[in-house]
């Protein structure tokens, strides 16, 4: 009898194990969803948040040259049709890339305002809803 208590105290059963993983399995499946969801929307909202700083930023650039640069590298890099440039503009020395690792995609001439910076989202490709959708500067 005591040898049977000293195998039960050692380790779980099957049965538990399994009450275990069924558990984890229905926690899972019921808040990870929600948290990819919330993933997706902060990354959305990091994009408006890096296009407004980049358009300001641009801004600044246009008070100091006189003109919107022909591309956002020149907020980095000093171009040579710009004798006013007081860079660089951006501190962490390089233009950032959208939350999804893509580069923005900048228009000057904008069609919709002075500039038009954007990024395609998710997929990189015009369009898109949810985590695809696009997010515009003129928006």
């Amino acid at each position: 009898m005591r040898s049977l208590q000293l195998k039960r105290k050692r380790g779980f059963t099957l049965v538990e194990l399994l009450v275990v993983l069924a558990i984890l399995g229905l926690l899972a499946g019921l808040v990870g969803p929600q948290v990819m969801k919330f993933l997706g929307s902060s990354k959305t909202k990091t994009a408006n948040l890096q296009i407004n700083d980049l358009v300001a930023t641009l801004d600044l650039y246009r008070l100091e040259i006189g003109r919107y640069p022909a591309d956002l590298k020149a907020l980095v890099e000093k171009p040579n049709d710009a004798p006013n440039w007081n860079g660089p503009y951006l501190k962490k020395g390089d233009v950032p890339k959208d939350p999804w690792g893509f580069d923005y995609q900048y228009r000057y001439p904008g069609e919709n305002g002075s500039v038009d910076l954007w990024s395609l989202g998710a997929d990189n490709r015009d369009g898109g809803e949810g985590e695809n959708a696009d997010i515009h500067s003129w928006d």
